[in-house]
């Protein structure tokens, strides 16, 4: 049995592997399992962690420590590299109006804990680290975590009450939003509002009948409005074609234009009339829409693409072809000249067959591309994220010189690469599967090592006086801001139920709330809300857990 030894028992990296594997592996298993709809998913891990940990079972200290870490920048780097594409236009109209809202949360329950620290005799450490379970926040745990290691602070065990506090975490924004919704929501209030999204495209069909606009072309008739559309298809005497910027528009014409939503009013008006037809249903087969251009999907796999201006390639005027939209990260683009490409789009080509080929040549459409997975932009990241987070910071008021960390620094360098990287030239594209894979590897070797430190002292921390306590205050950490914040957005600023909804599930970075949200509440606001508030959510949770025991420690 010394095999058994060296495998469970024996400190050694063959010993250190197989036991974080094991907790990784039975804690993402039963993180599946759902109990009234709910699951905890990876973190159960962190609970698998404890478990093992408090029989006994331990690895070797530095072996801990170097993986623990690792993981966390792992986590947080390709976290930042997926909200970073929407997190600077996450301030735009409505979204400043619920980023304002979701800001309110975190700071309401930030001030509550530095309140709870002064009023009882929880240390700030421990304090953060109720903050951080009652708002199921591990990577502000990481960070804040880092921040006491570089302060050389051992006060506190801010991972065990992080612990304490996270299962009520997850259930307490639920209870919230079912409380908002029994005792501050009409019926009607639960009616789908639909908001106006910028970014979608809507196709419409519209026949040329205002003698305004009759033998001018389509570059002057654009100049009239203060709107963007596209005109893919034009329809004139029973042949069909992809109109230019020089096409001068005939009484009747039939043109099918690709613009927002909220536009369609104002280009009746200009054109004349629309027809009544759905052309934004997802089963039209545009292909048998005529017979003479066909529709294909092509996907940028050329490197030397990345970055530049749909309008700068000329594609229109050198093939002939109209491309209508843009598809990226699942969402769909208007394919304005002014957008910017990235690697990995997915246009939408209108045109012949013979001159889509040839645009598919220039595009490149080699889809075993995106399946290579680009880690020089993962490891170059990380290795500036950690250099960022290195730089000694000096502020007044504080002796020494504080750093961003571990979590700080590749956060907040994995958003800008995320956001600017494409406009630079750099391909920053990694498949959805690839990020979440990413991030879970990352989460898990994290909480794996987390759990396994805090499971000895975790079930005799709960079951006294100090862990009832830790219980009761992280619950109010949880509910009192969420409460505070949600009601005022509802009755105040009069904002529909979905929306309030998705920006306190958000907030507090929880998608098993998001769920609930989105299995009881009609349309979807609540996931658009979630969306628009979650990167900056996120980024303050982290940052601000360093930033309250940096200052106030």
């Amino acid at each position: 049995m010394e095999w058994l030894n060296s495998l469970f028992i024996e400190h050694s990296a063959l010993q250190a592997i197989v036991v974080l594997s094991l907790i990784c592996g039975v804690g993402l298993v039963f993180g599946k399992i759902h109990v009234f709809g709910i699951s905890l998913g990876v973190t159960f891990v962190f609970f698998a962690g404890i478990i093992v940990g408090h029989f006994g079972i331990t690895i070797d200290p530095q072996m801990l420590h170097f993986v623990e870490n690792f993981g966390l920048v792992i986590f947080v780097y390709a976290l930042g590299l997926q909200v970073g594409p929407g997190f600077f236009s996450s301030f735009r109209k409505e979204g400043v109006t619920l980023n304002s809202l979701a800001i309110a949360v975190v700071l309401t329950g930030t001030m509550l804990t530095i309140a709870g620290s002064y009023l009882t005799n929880i240390s700030l450490p421990d304090m953060v680290g109720l903050l951080c379970g009652a708002t199921t926040n591990t990577p502000a745990l990481g960070a804040a975590q880092q921040t006491l290691v570089q302060m050389g602070v051992s006060e506190g065990k801010p991972a065990l009450a992080c612990a304490v506090t996270y299962p009520l975490g997850v259930l307490g924004v639920i209870l919230a939003v079912i409380i908002i919704r029994k005792f501050f929501v009409r019926n009607k209030d639960l009616m789908i509002k639909k908001k106006d999204e910028i970014n979608k495209p809507y196709i419409g069909a519209f026949q040329a009948h205002n003698p305004a606009i009759f033998n001018k072309s389509i570059k002057d008739v654009a100049s009239f409005s203060h709107f963007k559309f596209i005109i893919s298809r034009l329809w004139r005497d029973g042949k069909v074609s992809i109109p230019t910027s020089d096409t001068i528009i005939k009484e009747g014409d039939r043109l099918l234009i690709i613009t927002s939503e909220k536009h369609v009013k104002n280009l009746t008006v200009l054109l004349g009339e629309q027809e009544d037809i759905d052309w934004n249903k997802e089963d039209i087969d545009w292909n048998a829409i005529d017979s003479q251009l066909v529709s294909r999907r092509i996907v940028i796999t050329r490197h030397e693409l990345n970055g530049k201006k749909l309008g700068a390639l000329r594609l229109r005027n050198a093939y002939g072809i109209n491309i209508s939209r843009v598809y990226r990260s699942g969402v769909e683009l208007l394919a304005t000249p002014e957008l910017t490409l990235q690697f990995g789009d997915r246009l939408t080509v209108v045109g012949e067959k013979a001159a889509i080929e040839n645009v598919e040549k220039v595009l490149g459409n080699v889809v075993v591309n995106l399946e290579e997975p680009n880690l020089v932009a993962v490891f170059i990241g990380m290795v500036l994220g950690l250099a960022i987070g290195a730089i000694p910071l000096s502020f007044p008021g504080i002796s020494a010189p504080v750093k961003l960390g571990l979590a700080g620094g590749p956060i907040i360098v994995g958003i800008l690469i995320g956001t600017f990287g494409p406009r630079l030239h750099m391909i920053t594209y990694t498949t959805r599967s690839a990020n979440l894979m990413l991030r879970a590897l990352g989460l898990s070797m994290f909480l794996a090592c987390l759990g396994l430190s805090t499971g000895g002292d975790f079930f005799d921390t709960v079951f006294r006086p100090e862990g009832l306590l830790w219980v009761s205050i992280g619950f109010g950490l949880t509910i009192i801001p969420i409460l505070i914040v949600g009601i005022i957005a509802l009755k105040i600023m009069k904002i529909d139920f979905g929306s309030v909804a998705g920006m306190i599930c958000g907030s507090m970075a929880n998608p098993m709330a998001l769920n609930y949200a989105n299995e009881t509440i009609p349309g979807d606001n609540p996931s658009v809300a979630y969306a628009t508030v979650y990167p900056l959510s996120m980024f303050l949770r982290v940052i601000i857990a360093q930033v309250v025991l940096m200052f106030l420690l």
